[in-house]
């Protein structure tokens, strides 16, 4: 790319923006928008998601939504927002039990932010004052990209972009520099119901597209949600460990998507879900520190284990199972194990133990 440019009071908002698109991409960033700062036309439309529930337990949508509307009072100033994607589309490796593609490899969350910071530290030089974020702080990532030329947010609520589809990290910049912004990208969604047909729990519906009820949604209930699961939701999630990937895999817009460049989002290596499911907490920590899974802690990765194993499970699952039932003291996960039990003696007609 060119030389960044030097600070200059005379350099155009054109020019400004053509290089900060420039040094995004020697970055290793994939995709790059520029919205105007301004309020969400819609911001009506999260106020009633909200009001009916559907946020389940993330309590911090709910702190605040005013600023989550509204760039400028996160950052007093703001005059532009810069929109970054990361492509982390990869394969599925072909393990028992799935984990969502983005949390395939390494944390995101230890791997994007530096680069947006020396972005960020190269707009400092420019004149500019910024706020990054990437999956975190008061920002609504997609409904900002969907303000720029990066994307649409689909019904799936997915943020969609032409080449790259729906498998795109976003991290956002808020700057008070003066930048040229991009026309927004069309929505091109148009009939399709892929997305909401493929889903299992009918957490978005054909009735209610660009809407997604999180306590319905597996992702929620396997990762967000620290209880009990609720037992109607049990045999939807069928093989789905932690996340789901479903309305993304339907998407048409992902049949040009190309694996990832980014070595640290390869899938790491892990045993049967039959072995994890003896796993001390000491263990666990070991095989996933640095991942996204790691966030769940132990024993919520035990209780989806046993969720996944109660659909999938073979007779040597079982004998695991029972195990399970006989060394844990943790209610959540005795309670998911009893309901695994019951469902593989069913299904291979063998009576209690």
């Amino acid at each position: 790319m060119e030389k960044p440019l030097k600070r200059s009071p005379t350099v155009s908002p054109k020019i400004l923006a053509k290089q900060v698109k420039a040094l995004a991409k020697d970055l290793g960033f994939d995709v790059c928008g520029i919205a105007e700062a301004k309020p969400f036309p819609k911001q009506n439309y999260f106020f009633s998601w909200l009001e009916q529930g559907m946020a389940a337990g993330m309590e911090w949508l709910k702190r605040n939504p005013e600023r989550r509307l509204n760039p400028r009072l996160v950052l007093p100033g703001t005059k532009r927002v810069v929109v970054l994607g990361t492509n982390y589309y990869q394969p599925q490796p072909g393990h028992r039990g799935k984990i969502a593609t983005y949390a395939l490899g390494k944390d995101y969350h230890d791997l994007l932010p530096k680069r947006v910071r020396q972005l960020s530290d190269q707009m400092n030089e420019w004149g500019g004052e910024q706020r990054c974020y990437t999956d975190t702080g008061p920002v609504m990532e997609k409904a900002l990209s969907a303000m720029t030329s990066v994307g649409w947010q689909g019904k799936s609520t997915m943020l969609i972009h032409r080449k790259h589809g729906a498998w795109l990290f976003l991290s956002v910049i808020l700057t008070t520099l003066e930048l040229e912004f991009d026309e927004p990208e069309k929505d091109h969604c148009g009939n399709c119901t892929r997305c909401m047909d493929a889903c299992p729990t009918d957490a978005i519906t054909t009735n209610r597209p660009y809407q997604l009820d999180a306590r319905r949604c597996i992702a929620y209930l396997t990762i967000e949600h620290k209880g009990i699961i609720p037992v109607e939701f049990r045999k939807a999630i069928g093989d789905h460990l932690f996340g789901c990937d479903d309305c993304l895999d339907v998407c048409p817009w992902n049949r040009w998507a190309q694996e990832t460049r980014e070595a640290g989002f390869k899938p790491i290596d892990r045993p049967d879900l039959r072995v994890m499911l003896h796993w001390d907490d000491a263990t666990f920590r070991n095989a996933f520190r640095g991942t996204p899974v790691f966030r769940l802690k132990r024993d919520r990765w035990i209780r989806n284990l046993c969720v996944v194993l109660g659909n999938i499970g073979d007779q040597e699952d079982l004998w695991a199972l029972r195990e399970v039932l006989k060394r844990e003291k943790n209610e959540v996960i005795l309670d998911h194990a009893t309901w695994a039990v019951d469902q593989l003696e069913k299904k291979f007609g063998l009576a209690p133990a």
